[in-house]
């Protein structure tokens, strides 16, 4: 199973082409056997019909009349991605960019260049046709999509019901919750309001308009199936929704009964791509406020503290004698960052900020995304199993781009090799820890700034191994205490199994990051 963007399978959008091959044997006859079955279910469809249950719609006609006008479809010519092209059978040789020129395919004209006797010409980048759904949210023309439907747009036409074709532009993006805000020309467009306030109950009817495998306007209709769904993105709890949606639903709305918005349809979780009654639809509360920023100033700013976390599950809390507590654990800070000024230490296990209780990374990283540059932060920390306040100033996220970006430059190699010091390397849980020496760090790539132990070895049958601990690891701290050398881990187990404890927190760094595990402890 696969969890997929419904425009594009979590990564491309489906194209208007994919409408015709699903189309492709509408025409064709059935054959003998098939007919008469057909006609079985016919017979069978005289069956006596029974009222629905309370509450159902006999239908949604009424519904879709109301609303589909403000529903749109958005058809986008982009230019290929060079990558993505050299990854298709046959384009494995396309040409890279030459030296000091992007590698976007350029505009080079090969006769020109040809006739010139040169020989730096690149072929043309092909374009892609792609298509996905949004909504008008106002009657001045603002329209709202994903962010994967328009990001690598360089054209952008939206079709409305009376199959008018306007041009749009983009207003603003936010990758962090996948939503877009586009704007045409005009004024007087039907349009539709986010609901707030009362939504809908699991189990309540939903309806959804958009536009799939580019047919245009197709309404399906299902229930809600559950709330704060959790599918990898930071900022967002999803609203589950089982109402078929398809490649190129991506942006279009989720209404109640009421046809008031009360989700924006952003991913399906499917084995093939197509709809199996599990779709995903951003809140109306936070598409609401999103689009909000996204119109009042093109981008959206959030609060940023400067720390890699994780979360601070059940094992881990009892390799720390903490009991069932859970919480955000820090595993790294941005040097010279908001935490780091405030004395947040890797290690801490953050429980609140500002009197808001926090169990998972996520939560915490949406309550510090709420807060504007300059805010203080009260957050509750664990330290040494003793509970503390550390106040951290906001400072401005930066955009999801330039933070994958600075985890990309920060990643490092990290090869395999072997202590050539001859030295005896002690063991301790199963790996073969020797000091991170200059030699080391040059051979395992490991930046300066970073202490501990590194892993030489690592025995097969340990809890280490089965972790997917490795040569060239640097052990950085053990329980509550930094490591410098190999005897304080074997400090560490030492104290973890004296308190009858399973399994000891440690902080393995690799490539740049720090992650901490619980590593079991021999009896």
């Amino acid at each position: 199973m696969t969890s997929k963007k419904t425009g594009y399978l979590l990564g491309a959008v489906a194209g208007a082409g994919v409408a015709a091959a699903a189309l492709a044997g509408a025409g064709m006859q059935l054959p003998p056997a098939r007919a008469a079955q057909q006609s079985d279910v016919i017979k069978a469809s005289t069956a006596p019909i029974f009222a629905p249950p309370p509450g159902a719609p006999l239908s949604f006609a009424d519904i879709f009349e109301k609303v589909s006008p403000a529903v749109v479809s958005i058809n986008v010519t982009s230019k290929v991605d060079p990558a993505t092209l050299r990854r298709l059978p046959g384009f494995e040789n396309f040409p890279f960019a030459l030296p000091g020129q992007p590698d976007d395919g350029g505009d080079d004209q090969g006769d020109d260049d040809n006739s010139k006797g040169g020989s730096s010409s690149r072929p043309r980048l092909p374009t892609q046709q792609s298509s996905g759904s949004g909504f008008f949210i106002s009657p001045d023309g603002y329209i709202v999509t994903n962010n994967h439907v328009v990001e690598n747009a360089e054209t952008i036409k939206v079709v409305l019901k009376d199959e008018r074709e306007l041009d749009a532009t983009i207003v603003g993006r936010d990758e962090g919750t996948d939503l877009a805000v586009l704007k045409v020309k005009g004024s007087n467009f039907p349009y539709v309001n986010f609901e707030n306030a009362a939504k809908p109950r699991v189990g309540d009817w939903v309806i959804t308009v958009g536009n799939p495998f580019g047919l245009g306007g197709t309404a399906t209709a299902g229930i809600v199936s559950a709330y704060g769904r959790d599918i990898g993105e930071t900022f967002v709890d999803y609203i589950q929704i089982d109402a078929p949606i398809n490649r190129g639903n991506s942006g279009g709305p989720t209404f109640d009964i009421y046809g008031r918005v009360i989700g924006v349809n952003t991913a399906i979780f499917s084995p093939s791509g197509g709809s199996v009654g599990i779709g995903f639809a951003i809140p109306a509360d936070v598409a609401d406020s999103i689009t909000k920023q996204l119109i009042a100033g093109g981008k959206v700013t959030r609060g940023y503290i400067g720390a890699t976390i994780q979360n601070f599950n059940a094992e881990m809390a009892e390799a720390q004698g903490l009991g069932d507590q859970r919480g955000a654990i820090v595993a790294d800070l941005v040097p010279g960052g908001p935490s780091q000024r405030a004395g947040l230490q890797p290690g801490d296990v953050v429980v609140s900020i500002n009197g808001h209780g926090v169990k998972t990374s996520s939560e915490l990283t949406r309550e510090v995304a709420k807060a504007k540059a300059g805010d203080v932060l009260h957050l509750e920390v664990i330290r040494g199993g003793k509970h503390r306040v550390v106040d951290v100033r906001s400072g401005t996220r930066p955009s999801e781009s330039e933070l994958a970006a600075n985890d990309n430059a920060q990643g490092g190699s990290s090869g395999g090799g072997a202590d050539s010091s001859g030295a005896v390397v002690p063991s301790v849980l199963g790996m073969k820890l020797a000091p991170l020496d200059d030699a080391a760090r040059r051979r395992y790539s490991v930046g300066a700034g970073v202490t501990g132990v590194v892993v030489e070895g690592v025995d097969a049958s340990s809890d280490a191994a089965q972790r997917g601990l490795r040569a060239g690891d640097v052990i950085v701290r053990a329980g509550d205490t930094d490591v410098a050398k190999a005897s304080d881990l074997a400090s560490a187990v030492d104290v973890a199994k004296k308190a009858g404890r399973t399994s000891v927190l440690v902080g393995v760094h690799r490539a740049g990051r720090t992650l901490f595990l619980p590593l079991k402890v021999a009896g």
